[in-house]
């Protein structure tokens, strides 16, 4: 097809759709992502909503975002700053306006953009151009809203229905500017509403013009060519964290042979876990929707000791309300994986933004000493591997696990090639290996110290729980203070052993630098970038240890942070990994860099205070 003059060529390109919730942002950032990793891009997503179901039109507090990042090598980050904003009102301009690259290509629907529109986005002139001092971009004045009505005027629509399908005209626009097929979208929009053949005729219609409109102005119009990247053969899909989540825990259960059962609360933004695995009936999965946190937990408390693979999944306000039934899998040794989708706060905080901020509450957030494991998942995809592993540890050392992912994590996607499961660890629960006459329920192994795991109802190993502290062999009801201590004790050693079953921690970048750059879960992404940009720009040093086993951690972390000159923790939160290994090692300095903004890291903040770190 022909294309205009001026070809821009990319290793890698940052799109933002934004505008108000209602106008279908995620969707049609959603569908471009899609169609870029079917293209052979790799991707990196970052959708960003707002708190409110629906929050006042037309203002900044309502504007919805949705952040691709795609590129012909492998891609880490969603980007820090976008090449190509589309704004669908005032409000997403003003909001987004910033957060585009000198220089880059701002699509407006200049049809929102009256007088009306202007003051409720906070502008004072008539000329938001101007105002905002984008004198310099390329900026593509479209009337897409305009468009969108001439062309489904004959059509018998109302006019909402056609208001709602201006994203498809901005969609067609966007897929003519990065030259991406439009047949896989026009499947999908067949499919989604395959029970409305007008709605799908429409879609359609918009989508191609909204292409169409894109070849029109090509003269005065660069556009973008990203070469697809080389990816390793297999089938692949995109998905997101909390999906991931879901499918590692049924694919752990299916390792176990054993069955499912989520017992959970509705909390954003954790609750799609829940969706996804009450779809998973075809495989076994039993899910029950609680009438809060507390209920929630205690049923997969119940099903651990019914013999099930028990799962609660909530987010930093409903952990809180947990923490009194966490304490009871502790001091029952029963198995369980509590998934905690960090989110800004305290309170009800910032519910759609994420943050790093519930370390502490996960380690230590229990009355009495309540050890359990705790492990972060660090991108999108890998949640489904630490879903396994988190699972596969509940079960083979009887306690529970705390897995952390966050926000980001949970509604950012990436392309992931579908595992094959024999490629995974068996998981062997502990079953009792005397005759039920000689069997005790806190009888253990000695090199573990896990305790046997029966099935409630099992012909002479009938036996009982509780959260009263038990006899260290019976489980017997005991107040004896020598028999506290050493349960104390036990049940701690019980979580340090744990050190022997996980890997020892790595370091990426480069080893023999003087700066080590520490992280944890879902900041991942940006670190490594940063580290490697660094290099590959200036030729700076800059070693990197990311951990995600965070209770017990590897046994090798004392060795790998003495080794540097200077070490640098960086969270978003005020500091509580870095006051974890202060507290774990405090012979080690370390120093801290710390965002707490609702954001993720920015690659070129990292890079700047890297650079600084080594130069004083």
């Amino acid at each position: 097809m022909a294309r205009s003059s001026k070809i821009i060529e990319r290793d890698e390109v940052v799109v933002r759709f934004s505008g108000d919730s209602g106008d279908g942002m995620q969707l049609s950032g959603s569908l471009f992502s899609n169609a870029s990793a079917i293209f052979g891009n790799d991707i990196s997503t970052f959708p960003d909503y707002p708190a409110e179901i629906r929050a006042p039109q037309g203002t900044i507090g309502g504007v919805s975002g949705f952040q691709v990042h795609l590129g012909r090598t492998e891609v880490y980050t969603p980007g820090d700053y976008a090449d190509v904003l589309v704004a669908m009102n005032p409000a997403a301009l003003k909001a987004n306006g910033k957060w585009v690259k000198h220089g880059g290509t701002i699509i407006m629907d200049v049809d929102s953009f009256d007088e009306k529109g202007m003051r409720k986005a906070g502008y004072v002139s008539d000329d938001p151009i101007v105002e905002d001092k984008l004198g310099d971009y390329n900026i593509i004045k479209a009337p897409i809203t305009a468009l969108t009505k001439e062309s489904l005027k004959d059509m018998g629509l109302d006019n909402k229905s056609i208001l709602r399908s201006k994203n498809m005209y901005a969609l067609g626009l966007v897929y003519w500017l990065f030259d991406r097929p439009l047949e896989h979208t026009n499947k999908y929009i067949k499919k989604k509403f395959a029970k409305n053949p007008a709605i799908v005729e429409a879609n359609l219609k918009v989508l191609k013009e909204g292409f169409d409109y894109g070849v029109i102005i090509q003269a005065v119009t660069p556009s973008y060519h990203i070469n697809p990247a080389s990816i390793k053969p297999g089938k692949y899909r995109n998905l997101n964290g909390n999906t991931a989540v879901a499918w590692g825990l049924i694919a752990a259960a299916q390792k176990a042979n054993l069955e499912l059962f989520l017992g959970s609360y509705p909390i954003t933004p954790a609750t799609e876990i829940m969706q996804e695995l009450s779809a998973r009936k075809d495989l076994g999965v039993k899910v029950f929707q609680a009438e809060d946190e507390i209920a929630g937990i205690c049923t997969a408390i119940g099903a651990s000791f019914a013999g099930d693979m028990a799962v609660t999944s909530t987010s930093g306000p409903g952990l809180a309300l947990k923490g009194e039934a966490i304490g009871l899998a502790v001091i029952a040794e029963l198995p369980l994986v509590i998934v905690n989708v960090q989110r800004g706060g305290p309170s009800t905080g910032l519910p759609t933004k994420t943050e790093q901020s519930d370390l502490m509450q996960a380690l230590h957030g229990r009355n009495g000493e309540s050890p359990c494991v705790v492990m972060a998942a660090s991108s999108p995809i890998n949640c489904f591997e630490y879903a396994f592993y988190a699972a596969k540890i509940a079960v083979e050392h009887m306690t529970p696990v705390i897995l952390l992912t966050d926000g980001f994590l949970a509604n950012g996607t990436q392309p992931w090639r579908i595992p094959d499961l024999k490629d995974y660890p068996e998981i062997k629960a502990v079953r009792p290996t005397v005759p039920g006459k000689d069997w005790l329920p806190y009888m253990r192994d000695p090199e573990t110290l896990v305790r046997s795991w029966v099935k409630l109802g099992t012909p002479d190993y009938m036996h009982r729980i509780g959260g009263l502290e038990k006899d260290e062999e019976s489980g017997a009801v005991s107040y004896d203070a020598q028999n506290h201590e050493k349960m104390v004790q036990t049940r701690a050693d019980k979580i340090k052993k744990i050190e022997d079953f996980i890997p020892e921690q790595d370091i990426l970048g480069h080893a023999d630098s003087d700066l080590l750059v520490v992280g944890w879960g879902g900041t991942f992404g940006h670190l490594y970038t940063a580290v490697e940009e660094l290099y590959s720009e200036s030729k700076i040093k800059v070693a990197l240890a990311h951990f995600n086993y965070i209770n017990p951690l590897p046994k090798n972390t004392y060795d790998v942070l003495k080794g540097y000159k200077k070490i640098v923790v960086c969270e978003l939160n005020m500091g509580q990994f870095a006051n974890h290994l202060r507290m774990t090692f405090p012979e080690i300095p370390y120093l801290q860099y710390n965002k707490v903004q609702g954001l993720p890291f920015t690659v070129v903040e990292l890079k700047a205070h890297f650079t600084k770190l080594l130069e004083e």
